[in-house]
């Protein structure tokens, strides 16, 4: 399992560096502001790159009825506030799964209808099914340091204007 491939950082046009934990979730809770349902993101980084903190930002910014954790195990946690974030992580989905079998397609039906807010770790198995539909991306890959991650942006088909004026700001 792993065999998961992530994009070249070259690929993506913004860059932002953090600086601890607390940064990354502050990013996630900036973020959330930016949200108002039918957006899917897609975290891409290695294990303990900061994908679970920078989501735990986004539900406590979307003022989420839980924190948020891996869904590793469980591949969704579902969070209620003020948008519905479905968490998911296909790190332990099997090449071969089918993605209708565990229910992604009902999510995504969520999404699509601006009810929810779809998150993905891992989202390689996603992008069979996403298709040409809008996403914003985003890689977070260590920095020289422990503490420190470059966070990478990009959307598709284009990134939101909103988006790249947050990773601009200094101030996160």
């Amino acid at each position: 399992m792993d065999d998961h491939l992530l994009p070249d950082p070259a690929a993506f046009a913004s860059r932002r560096e953090v600086r601890g934990p607390e940064a990354t979730e502050e990013l996630g809770r900036r973020a959330a502001e930016l949200l108002s349902g039918g957006e899917v993101l897609l975290l891409w980084g290695d294990h303990g790159a900061g994908k679970t903190c920078f989501t735990r930002g986004l539900c406590r910014g979307l003022e989420t009825d839980l924190e948020a954790v891996s869904p590793t195990f469980t591949l969704v946690n579902t969070y209620l506030g003020r948008l519905k974030v479905l968490h998911l992580d296909f790190y332990r989905i099997d090449e071969d799964a089918d993605l209708e079998d565990v229910g992604v397609q009902g999510l995504l039906d969520e999404v699509w209808d601006a009810t929810a807010v779809m998150v993905a770790e891992w989202p390689e198995r996603l992008l069979e099914v996403l298709g040409d539909l809008p996403r914003v991306e985003l890689l977070a890959v260590p920095g020289d340091d422990p503490d420190t991650r470059t966070w990478h942006l990009r959307g598709h088909p284009e990134l939101p204007a909103d988006w790249r004026n947050l990773w601009e700001e200094k101030d996160t």
